[in-house]
């Protein structure tokens, strides 16, 4: 019977007073005993991954505040604070009274006002060991490891010193390099965090060669790219096509795509993979599981989305994942807890249903 795999894209929720202690340290306060808490709650949630049934786990992003303002942690040359950012959704001008009554998000956004550089790589090494640590004594066999892109960091983190848009991405791929290097030189799987390509993807050619350049001694099958275009519950009616950016994602080294494919703005672009064969070795990672509403799926839902994929591409170039993190700020969630784990366990049961159907389909 073929093997449905399954994941999921990168941040979990994490425990309260964890999240309590990253945003105190987001603001500058020294907080003490951080790093064992941290590492406790990286064991915590492996071991839940695995008692949901994920195949491929994480760490969750148990030490970042964000998915991508967490490098001011390990490179120079931030300081001030940010303007608004590239990625205020365009949608804002349609639908403004929305738009006001999120909530505010409190994150620290430094801005770029001197030379990157890496200082270290004390933080990723910490990480590192302490999902090595949570895989030995789980038994977990597969795992990944989250790293912001030279293009989502500069989405998020203005350019106030370089002289163009240009030289602060290839700036921002030089410093990443060597945490990029570590994940890999661990032995775990590498996803590069890139919604970077569908909010600005006039950019797209820039960000994706700064990438492939940052990357280049990193085997394309030990790599996952994963692609959103904004993690947040709201209209998303100007979304650019998956069609508009599949050729040129699945033109970057990264082996493993990553992308939403359940939502209500996507969840019909499985019909891409009609037309589009992916290169050798390709492997689509498509969000089965939504991560912005507290509805939780029915299995032959899931099951259902897997299949269409499956019967597409092959069963065997398919692994079940979900649309993005469940907790890409970690104080701003927007699916209960709870909830996130028990769509976390939907997953595995949906697969399990997809399995068997491709099995009587192949019989």
């Amino acid at each position: 019977m073929t093997h449905i795999a399954t994941t999921h894209a990168g941040s979990l929720p994490r425990p309260a007073d964890l999240t309590d202690m990253l945003v105190r340290r987001d603001h500058g306060e020294r907080v003490e005993d951080i790093d064992a808490r941290v590492s406790d709650a990286v064991l915590d949630m492996v071991r839940r991954q695995l008692d949901a049934g994920l195949t491929v786990v994480n760490d969750g992003e148990a030490s970042k505040i964000n998915y991508s303002t967490y490098v001011t942690e390990r490179l120079d040359g931030f300081g001030g604070e940010s303007g608004e950012g590239r990625y205020l959704p365009d949608a804002w001008e349609d639908f403004p009274d929305f738009f006001r009554s999120m909530p505010e998000i409190d994150l620290a956004r430094p801005a770029c006002i001197g030379p990157v550089r890496h200082r270290g790589l004390d933080a990723a090494r910490a990480d590192i060991a302490n999902l090595q640590a949570a895989l030995a004594a789980t038994g977990a066999e597969e795992s990944f490891m989250t790293a912001a892109s030279p293009g989502v960091i500069e989405g998020y983190l203005e350019n106030q010193h370089y002289a163009t848009h240009e030289e602060y991405i290839w700036a921002l791929a030089d410093a990443m390099k060597p945490e990029y290097d570590a994940i890999h030189a661990a032995g775990l799987l590498l996803q590069l965090d890139c919604p970077d390509l569908a909010a600005r993807p006039a950019d797209g050619a820039t960000h994706l060669e700064a990438l492939d350049h940052a990357t280049r001694d990193i085997p394309p099958e030990r790599m996952r790219l994963h692609l959103c275009w904004g993690n947040y519950e709201g209209p998303h009616h100007d979304d650019v096509p998956l069609a508009d950016l599949i050729e040129r994602v699945l033109a970057a080294r990264p082996a493993a795509l990553s992308f939403e494919a359940a939502n209500p703005r996507h969840a019909h672009e499985w019909r891409v993979f009609e037309d589009v064969a992916l290169p050798d070795g390709t492997v689509l990672i498509p969000g089965v599981i939504d991560t912005t509403t507290n509805y939780i799926e029915h299995p032959q839902l899931v099951a259902d989305r897997i299949v269409r994929y499956a019967r597409l591409v092959g069963p065997e170039r398919v692994i079940a994942g979900t649309d993005c993190g469940f907790a890409t700020i970690a104080n701003h969630l927007l699916v209960d807890p709870a909830i996130a784990w028990a769509k976390l366990a939907v997953l595995r049961d949906g697969a399990d249903l997809a399995e068997r159907e491709l099995a009587r389909v192949c019989a």
